[in-house]
């Protein structure tokens, strides 16, 4: 009996084991960072042929250069909606994102312009601000009209009818924010890497951006039409320079939400911010308590890259940070419709609290 009651617990133990080694390797397997890079246009679509280059052939190279960069970081999985010149409907770059489970989903652009239109711009889902936005994503989201069936397959959307643009936004909202978020990392690295022209993040309706669900951004790299920046564009120098700023915005933003880190009683912010070097920024105050909260999502309804900053016996809770007021304002929007009605901007220097004229006095965004 009491052989069996020990052979009983040696096999309990053994099972345990493996069951406990199967998961632990299912997690490292989860551990990876997933990214998928969408080159736009390609095959029967050229995408804009500003001053005769191709756009399907510039986005591809800068995209395997970005997976290039990204595939030299531990635990990031890359995937390409295209890795050659074929051409990839709308919906189904979406549907590979999807299936892969990713964790971000970029789209690369390059834009153009009847004017001498010149620097790089970030865009995530979400209504037009201007015409010039939804021209933009007009534009895009022509290329359905390539496709078979494309009025069935996406349910008669029209990129002619800035209506149509509405219907868009709801099934990306509950990333807006993340997808604010690398747009802005990205649109950093241009500016500050490279001195491109600011853009800024912009909304507006892309329809390759509807159906993922997870945080994405489409890249509109520069404007071919433009003479010098079109063949900046075209140039082995100009491609590898776009691409390892992409990679830099996106890697901030995945050491970002793996970051556990939290703050240390100082009247300085320890988060994110060690990330960056700027001088002056921009954050949302969502609360205020006498109590530590843990720094994670579900504590503050759902949001993401969370701060706090400790200051006598209270503790001031902030989401997102900026140097763009526009994009300021976009964020305190999103908080407020999270639920906190209360919520405000505030302004730093050198992680310091200052009037927000202080800011707009001295800061130009």
């Amino acid at each position: 009996m009491k052989n069996l009651i020990k052979l009983v617990v040696n096999l309990t133990v053994l099972c345990l084991f493996f069951l406990n080694s199967s998961f632990l390797y299912s997690q490292e397997n989860n551990n990876n960072f997933t990214v998928v890079l969408d080159p736009g246009h390609g095959g029967k679509d050229p995408g804009n042929r500003g001053n005769g280059y191709y756009e399907k052939n510039i986005a591809l190279s800068i995209a395997l250069k970005v997976g290039s960069e990204l595939e030299k970081q531990s635990n990031i999985k890359v995937i390409y909606t295209r890795k050659k010149d074929v051409f990839v409907n709308l919906f189904k770059r979406a549907e590979i994102a999807n299936k892969a489970k990713a964790d971000l989903f970029i789209s690369i652009h390059c834009d153009s312009h009847s004017s001498n239109a010149y620097g790089a711009g970030t865009f995530v889902l979400g209504l037009h601000a201007n015409q010039r936005n939804f021209e933009i994503a007009k534009k895009e989201n022509s290329v359905i009209f390539k496709e078979e069936d494309y009025e069935q397959k996406y349910d008669g959307f029209d990129p002619n009818s800035p209506e149509s643009v509405i219907s868009l936004v709801l099934m990306q909202e509950d990333y807006l924010d993340q997808s604010i978020v690398i747009a802005d990392l990205i649109q950093k690295a241009f500016v500050s890497d490279l001195k491109r022209k600011n853009r800024t993040v912009k909304q507006a309706g892309f329809i390759v951006l509807k159906y993922t669900y997870m945080p994405s951004v489409l890249v509109e790299t520069g404007f071919l039409t433009n003479k010098k920046e079109g063949a900046y564009l075209n140039s082995k120098k100009g491609q590898t320079e776009m691409s390892k700023s992409i990679a830099k915005g996106i890697l901030r933003y995945r050491n970002s939400i793996n970051s556990d880190l939290v703050n240390n009683d100082s009247q300085l912010f320890s988060d994110l911010d060690n990330n960056y070097t700027d001088k002056y920024f921009l954050k949302i105050q969502i609360a205020s308590s006498s109590k530590k909260v843990p720094l994670k999502s579900y504590n503050f309804k759902g949001l993401g890259n969370l701060s706090y900053l400790k200051n006598n016996n209270t503790y001031r809770y902030y989401f997102e940070r900026t140097q763009d007021y526009t994009l300021a304002k976009l964020m305190l929007k999103r908080a407020v419709k999270s639920g906190y009605k209360d919520a405000l901007i505030v302004a730093f220097k050198n992680g310091k609290s200052i009037t927000i004229e202080e800011y707009l006095s001295s800061y130009k965004n």
